[in-house]
């Protein structure tokens, strides 16, 4: 049993998604998002950091997955991004977290079986996957997806590698 926290990093809107594996399967714990409010770039990078530390908190997961920086067409929204996710992975690191990073399409892949996927069909696997109800906000919908595709990262390494148990939630070979 792991707790894992995704992160769907922004610099306006920063989704997380909070998942418990339990032997195969995930069970939703928490999502959300750290909405950023208007003004300088470096506010909105410590809010992030401050939003992070705070989830890392309340849930102790055992590790986390990130989404990787895609290339937009434009450099000054990607650069932006990419400090967003600076401000994440620094707040994961100091809490001593493992990070995982995994591309928009490994993620869709993972979730819902096809790279090229639609965001309308990540939100709908994620709820199936998940047993939701209700349809979580795009942004902590697409970190739920990170979870869920670093969780099942973490069980095909196990598989691969024969990882047999876990130590201070850590994988281990026994």
């Amino acid at each position: 049993m792991a707790i894992l926290l995704g992160i769907d990093p922004g610099s306006r809107i920063t989704g997380y998604g909070v998942i418990e594996e339990i032997g195969v399967h995930c069970r939703y714990v928490a999502s959300g998002c750290i909405r950023l409010h208007e003004g300088a770039l470096p506010e909105r990078l410590a809010r992030i950091f401050q939003g992070v530390n705070t989830i890392i908190e309340m849930y102790n997961p055992q590790s986390v997955g990130i989404e990787q920086v895609f290339l937009a067409r434009n450099a000054d929204s990607a650069l932006k991004l990419g400090q967003a996710r600076g401000a994440a992975i620094v707040a994961a690191v100091n809490h001593g977290l493992d990070v995982s990073e995994y591309s928009a399409r490994q993620v869709k892949q993972a979730v819902v079986g096809s790279g090229g996927a639609e965001k309308a069909q990540v939100q709908q696997m994620v709820m199936s996957i998940l047993q939701l109800n209700k349809t979580p906000q795009a942004d902590a919908a697409d970190a739920l997806a990170v979870a869920l595709c670093h969780s099942h990262t973490r069980a095909s390494l196990i598989r691969m590698t024969g990882v047999t148990g876990r130590r201070n939630g850590r994988l281990v070979n026994r």
